[in-house]
């Protein structure tokens, strides 16, 4: 079975976010966010993959179920994007 590979951009998907769409997100979009929002991707165990950021001292797991991200994850993202006013970064 082939899938079909359908990349969501990440400020797209952050706006999802902001509107409170947690489901359905795919796993390689999450991480793409992460990755504009400055994170970086310090471990992987298993399913769970550990993000850090520079300046912050908290750290988000996120897992992969199927291709999709766990939504409570999703919500604990957005969490952190709230309490620290992070943006997507520009590219240089």
């Amino acid at each position: 079975m082939r899938r079909s590979l359908h990349l969501v951009k990440p400020d797209v998907l952050l706006d999802r976010l902001l509107g409170g769409t947690f489901a359905n997100v795919a796993f390689a979009d999450a991480k793409r966010l992460l990755g504009a929002l400055g994170f970086e991707e310090l471990r992987v165990k298993g399913s769970h993959h550990v993000y850090g950021r520079p300046g912050l001292a908290e750290q988000l797991n996120l897992q992969d179920r199927g291709g999709q991200a766990k939504p409570y994850q999703l919500r604990q993202l957005l969490a952190l994007i709230r309490r620290y006013d992070l943006e997507i970064e520009d590219d240089p």
